[in-house]
């Protein structure tokens, strides 16, 4: 492809050779994400991956698509693009695995208003580790250049997942009942949800974001809101080993108020412990400098709380147990109890 390029098509603002110098870029990074099933290489039309069903009465695909939002605007303003790749896989894995399915592969797309071939590898570089900390293989892509539409600094970043589950082991909450326990998986930050409010909150485009912040034990403001979004997809795995859970919940826009009820039938209710909840310093810092009621705090953020996995009474303890030997700080955070239109009760 070295001979191909279009003198029309660059003075329109599009260069083609930008295009393939970041291809040969990224290739590195794609590799790290091979496994087992991987078919086709960076560069083909379409991406082709074989799945072992050797194991599985009734596979079923499952799929999840969702973008970065504007959390980019901290990335760009910070002029750091190697982590909110990593936000963008676990958007969609970790809503794939709430299902109990195994993510296979990953396919990203960069709308970018002009083609910097370092930029889009340092983007695909956290692709790449987020499909890395997942498991899955990032098989394929697309970065389109985009002048006239967008600033030529300006990006957006979305992606696409598949993953496969034994339909009899698909997680759909039908046998959820009173007196079940809802464990809480710790969040590492804001993650990638409500950043339109965040960037509200701290007018970002004028602040401070470098300078270390005692009220974020040291770290910056900027530094603090990039904290990729956790991964889950392994300890959750680990989990279905030897459990199975009765409704698994990923906190993302909407918080707890939107996200926890989408697991748990009509009848019952979430009852979750105020004090349980370990609220990062983040949120006290976002409360505080906008003045947000709790109720829109939790209607809005997840807390501290990245992902919630219900489980029997019994089960409960060994539940915490393989999870914290995965490395989730993983502790009780409230229990189902019978309930009417209000699915979720903070007390």
């Amino acid at each position: 492809m070295e001979h191909s390029y279009s003198g029309s098509y660059a003075a329109a603002g599009v260069d083609i050779t930008a295009g393939y110098r970041g291809v040969q870029l990224m290739k590195s990074h794609v590799a790290r994400t091979v496994i087992p099933g991987v078919v086709s290489g960076i560069g083909d039309f379409g991406g082709l991956f074989a799945p072992d069903l050797t194991s599985m009465k009734e596979p079923v695909l499952v799929s999840g698509t969702d973008g970065v939002g504007t959390k980019l605007r901290i990335a760009q303003l910070m002029d750091k693009h190697d982590t909110i790749g990593i936000d963008c896989v676990a958007m969609c894995v970790n809503d794939i695995i709430c299902c109990g399915a195994r993510p296979l592969f990953f396919l990203d797309y960069i709308a970018i208003g002009k083609n910097e071939p370092e930029k889009v590898a340092a983007i695909v570089a956290g692709v790449a580790e987020g499909c890395v900390q997942s498991g899955c293989a990032l098989i394929g892509g697309e970065t389109a250049e985009h002048p006239g539409v967008m600033e030529a600094e300006d990006y957006d970043l979305a992606g696409f997942s598949v993953g496969i589950v034994d339909k009899e082991r698909i997680i759909d909450h039908s046998a959820m009942a009173a007196g079940d326990v809802i464990l809480a998986l710790p969040s590492t930050g804001v993650h990638s949800n409500g950043f339109s409010l965040v960037r509200k909150v701290f007018h970002v485009e004028h602040a401070d974001l470098r300078t270390p912040l005692d009220a974020l034990e040291g770290k910056g403001l900027g530094e603090t809101l990039l904290t990729p979004t956790r991964l889950y997809v392994k300890p959750v795995l680990r989990l279905l080993e030897e459990i199975q859970p009765k409704g698994i919940s990923h906190i993302t826009g909407g918080g707890f108020y939107e996200n926890i009820p989408r697991a748990i039938p009509d009848g019952l209710c979430a009852r979750i412990e105020r004090q349980a909840v370990r609220v990062l310093p983040i949120f006290d810092l976002i409360a505080g400098a906008g003045k947000i009621p709790e109720r829109d705090m939790f209607n809005t953020f997840n807390m501290g709380v990245g992902m919630t996995i219900v489980v029997s009474a019994a089960d409960a303890d060994r539940a915490l147990s393989l999870l914290r030997e995965s490395g989730e700080e993983a502790y009780v955070l409230g229990e189902i109890i019978p309930g009417g239109e209000d699915k979720v009760v903070l007390c």
